[in-house]
């Protein structure tokens, strides 16, 4: 029997909005909300003309992160992402504009797949319009890979010190570089290390992301409700302190006489009484040491919805660091220092946007017209997709909970309903590399994540593919399918044998090539690409996850199947299906 959680919600789709309305309306004399997305959090008293424009983001669920750090001399914007998803390229846009002043924009997030991808294309799209942008990605937590691979680390409770230093070389009237040099110089002396003692649960779900007994613990886990690197029994405070503090100690190399700044960060669910404890410690600890504690903070700063745990993050100050550090904020989560609200100004600097492409005209008399998967066909296909996904969001979120967050199954739908609805607008002229490049785009906006930039890549490299095309033969579904390939290749960086979607796409891919090849129809190509596609799924659970979020589970991820295989293996499964009702029933008529 499946345990449910409760939680105080509306509808699980309009958590996010209704969450931005309500956290912004209890700081409306701070925060504003700007853009069409409605996702970018702006601070009232923030960008400025002359200042480097500061953008945070990530997914919801971690506040007071991301938008709690919105304010005057932090962050001036942020973007706000689904539940544990990255902010779309589109979210994290609207936020770069706000922030913009004319001297740039620096790009702030913890360093996920998702995030990586997202702010990658938004910095790409930011910089084409005339904008000059720098991205970072925070990389502090010591339990997700060996010093020696530090920059494949994860982002987790460093991001508020990060933040903090870098928002301050910015109200400084810093450079762009040297903004992001403070960011650099942040990360580099900045280490945090983690526990939790439970899991927690997603909204749309309302089941926890995995199981853990009552004297248990997970040792190095992350932010997003995804199980740590290993499980321990549950210790004294002190003892799991020393647990946590033994590996950021050494890795700072801190010495007598050396300054840091302490943060003790609960994860959601711990109180300030359990809190207080690990800091009683922590401060035994460095004054055991000769060490100085310049600044700390205890509570919940950077959570992970109602997750039980802890973690110590500590930042190893010099002077320059001391100085971002102290200089004054104020913001809903954090206020620093006595902070004089600046006159507001009559004009603000004017954006000068570069002209972007326009969109390429199709002549549809010069496409090929052989083969029997129309542009109306191919769209009752994809709608195919989008409810086999809707019926598979559970069983793909359970996957998903094992060795990550648990949101693929939601992310999946969230990102295939939004292309349906995007059918509504579709022209009845409109070919099938159009409509790849209508639900690429629906598909990034509304998901963000990692399955949005690598969705949305796949489409459009799948559409250009056929861009020749009014109709699909056999040759070119196999052409549409490695297309999806390259896109996803192109755009990720997996190879097979990572253990994430890429097992499932590039042996469908392989297989649909060699079906053509052989003079196979439309529908052989399919099946031969379902069958690899579904063998590549099941091939996954023998393999060591090296790259995402369930990379950091080592050899604990052997024995699960990858949740952006098997969707893959859905996705594909549909179209075959779809395909094969239609011809059916035409046969049969």
């Amino acid at each position: 029997m499946i345990h449910k959680t409760k939680k105080l919600i509306n509808a699980p789709e309009n958590i996010i909005p209704e969450f931005i309305e309500g956290f912004v309306g209890s700081h409306s004399d701070l925060l504003t909300v700007e853009g069409p997305t409605g996702r970018a959090v702006v601070a009232r008293h923030g960008p400025r003309d002359g200042k480097v424009g500061i953008v945070i983001g990530g997914g919801s669920g971690h506040e007071p992160a991301f938008l709690g750090y919105v304010g005057q001399g932090l962050a001036d914007a942020a973007a706000v992402g689904n539940v544990f998803a990255s902010p779309s390229p589109e979210h994290i846009l609207d936020a770069g504009r706000a922030a913009d002043g004319g001297k740039g924009v620096l790009f702030l997030y913890g360093n996920y797949t998702g995030d990586v991808l997202n702010f990658t294309m938004a910095s790409e799209d930011l910089a084409a319009e005339g904008t000059p942008v720098k991205q970072f990605a925070v990389t502090d937590d010591i339990a997700s890979a060996p010093l020696e691979r530090h920059r494949e680390r994860r982002g987790v409770a460093g991001d508020f010190f990060v933040f903090k230093c870098a928002g301050a070389a910015a109200s400084l009237g810093e450079s762009l570089d040297s903004v992001h040099a403070a960011a650099t110089l942040a990360n580099d002396r900045c280490r945090s290390m983690g526990v939790a003692l439970g899991a927690c649960s997603l909204p749309q779900t309302a089941t926890p992301n995995f199981e853990i007994g009552p004297e248990d613990m997970e040792i190095g886990m992350g932010i997003h409700g995804e199980p740590g690197m290993r499980r321990a029994r549950l210790a004294p405070a002190d003892t799991v302190t020393d647990m946590l503090m033994e590996p950021v100690v050494q890795e700072l190399d801190l010495k007598s006489g050396d300054r840091v700044a302490v943060l003790v960060n609960g994860l959601g669910a711990t109180t300030q009484l359990e809190l207080f404890l690990v800091y009683r410690r922590v401060q035994q600890i460095l004054q055991t040491r000769g060490i100085l504690i310049h600044a700390n903070w205890v509570g919940n700063y950077t959570t992970s919805l109602e997750m039980a745990g802890a973690s110590v993050t500590l930042l190893k100050l010099d002077d320059r660091l001391t100085q971002l550090l102290d200089h004054p904020c104020h913001t809903p989560a954090l206020t620093v220092g006595p902070i004089k609200t600046p006159e507001p100004t009559a004009t603000r600097f004017e954006r000068k946007v570069q002209s972007v492409n326009a969109e390429a005209v199709v002549v549809r008399e010069t496409l090929a017209t052989s083969g029997r998967i129309s542009p109306a066909i191919f769209v009752g296909m994809m709608r195919a997709v989008a409810d086999t996904i809707h019926a598979e969001k559970d069983h793909l979120s359970r996957l998903d909970g094992v060795l990550g967050d648990g949101d693929h199954g939601v992310t999946m739908d969230i990102g295939w309903t939004a292309v349906c609805q995007a059918f509504a607008d579709r022209d009845k002229d409109e070919v099938i590399s159009q409509t790849c490049e209508r639900m690429a785009h629906a598909f990034l906006t509304a998901v963000g994540a990692s399955s949005g930039p690598l969705y949305a890549s796949a489409l459009r490299a799948a559409g250009k593919a056929v861009a020749d095309r009014l109709n699909l033969d056999g040759t070119a579904t196999a052409a549409w399918i490695k297309g999806m390939v390259d896109g996803i290749l192109d755009r990720g960086g997996a190879k097979p044998g990572d253990k994430t979607m890429v097992d499932a796409w590039v042996p469908a891919a392989e297989a649909a090539v060699e079906a053509a090849r052989a003079g196979g129809d439309e529908l052989a190509v399919l099946t031969a690409a379902r069958d690899a596609a579904k063998a590549g799924a099941h091939h996954s659970a023998g393999l060591v996850s090296t790259r995402g979020r369930s990379a950091k589970l080592g050899e604990r991820s052997i024995g699960h199947i990858d949740p952006g295989a098997m969707s893959a293996y859905l996705m594909i499964n549909a179209m075959t299906g779809a395909l094969e009702a239609l011809w059916s029933s035409s046969e049969t008529l």
